[in-house]
């Protein structure tokens, strides 16, 4: 694990399929570049924000986006919702910004308009930002029409438990923020079963995928899964370990006997294409995962342009540099797909590769099967 370890490091996530001495053509100049996310800056309103509003008075604010990788990385920044005459004005670039400028007329008055803004990097795949902003308009010279009256809430029962990543086709991740201890229970006396570390063996930030949530009395607790063996191992770890939460609606389902790969969105097929699996000494595994990063710029063509570091692992090559994790990439020989031909990892077609980081974003689930 000297100097030579750090030469190979790229392929670790993103490549089984070649022996280990092709990790040597992947110099240290040539390692994949980390896909980033988008994020607010001041001046943008906070999440939330409700702006009161009068009729014939001007309604103005300004907001603000970045995201790593200047001055390659762009960021778009788009609005919804926007109330009928207002003007946007978005500026693309890193930082970007946006001005938002409107009068409300006599027709808005008592009305109220929930507007969505999002914060898009230029690079496919990446996690956007979002924000919501209320704006609530008053007759001139008044307050607001009173809410109309309705009959107080029954009460909920306080659930200790919450679903996180499942029902409506909905999944949520989050960034590690700090190195935790993941355990088998809820408690800080349960057994450990992995640790979670900040940065990938390829230096990207570090993501888990949230099942589940607990709310105790030593604060709330968060089940995720493991980047670990066994694979399919899930454990509990504190909320504080975690970033906010990002959202996603997709879903990649690998089938190891048809040889093919599927994306879902919101439950819908909008990919599908061929692909090329582990050979029966090297399988691919089955299990439950998710998409930890997405990595380019390889100056190698045996990965093709793009490639996606999962969270599964090989049984088999633990011993391959960064702990043989598999990965989604392309190919310099689509002549073999669909076939088992690889050390574990998932091939596709460069053209299909590259139609996959479209449409796909990280924190994704993976399902092998």
């Amino acid at each position: 694990m000297g100097s030579g370890f750090r030469v190979v490091l790229v392929a670790a996530a993103c490549c089984l399929t070649l022996p280990a001495l092709a990790y040597a053509a992947v110099s240290t100049a040539a390692r994949p570049t980390a896909v980033p996310g988008a994020s607010w800056a001041p001046p943008t309103p906070a999440e939330g924000a409700r702006i009161q509003a009068t009729v014939g008075a001007q309604v103005s604010f300004t907001l603000a986006a970045t995201a790593p990788g200047a001055p390659v990385v762009s960021v778009r920044i788009s609005g919804a919702g926007l109330p009928p005459g207002a003007t946007f004005a978005p500026q693309d670039g890193n930082p970007a910004s946006a001005s938002f400028n409107w009068m409300p007329g006599a027709s808005d008055a008592g009305r109220s308009y929930s507007m969505i803004f999002t914060a898009q990097p230029s690079i496919p795949g990446t996690a956007a930002a979002t924000r919501h902003i209320t704006i609530s308009v008053a007759s001139a010279g008044g307050s607001p029409p009173p809410p109309r009256p309705s009959p107080p809430p029954k009460p909920k029962p306080k659930k200790d438990r919450f679903v996180l990543s499942g029902p409506d086709n909905l999944y949520r991740y989050a960034f590690v923020l700090r190195r935790g201890v993941a355990r088998s229970a809820p408690r800080l006396g349960a057994r450990p079963v992995g640790r979670l570390d900040r940065f990938t063996p390829e230096g990207t930030t570090n993501l888990v995928l949230a099942l589940e949530g607990r709310r105790t009395r030593r604060g709330v607790w968060i089940r995720v899964r493991l980047a670990t063996l066994p694979n399919g191992r899930a454990g509990w770890v504190k909320r504080k370990v975690l970033s906010d939460w990002k959202e996603v609606r997709t879903r990649l389902v690998v089938d190891r006997r048809s040889l093919s790969a599927t994306l879902y969105r919101r439950g819908k097929v909008v990919f599908r294409a061929p692909i090329g699996i582990g050979a029966s000494r090297w399988p691919t595994p089955r299990g439950e995962f998710y998409i930890r990063n997405q990595l380019y710029g390889f100056g190698n063509p045996v990965y093709g342009p793009i490639a996606f570091g999962t969270s599964a692992r090989s049984a088999v090559l633990t011993d391959w540099p960064g702990g043989g994790f598999i990965g989604i990439h392309g190919t310099n020989q689509p002549g073999i797909l669909p076939g088992r031909v690889s050390h574990g990892c998932i091939r596709l077609r460069n053209g299909d590769i590259l139609r996959l980081a479209r449409l796909m974003p990280v924190g994704t689930p993976l399902t092998i099967q």
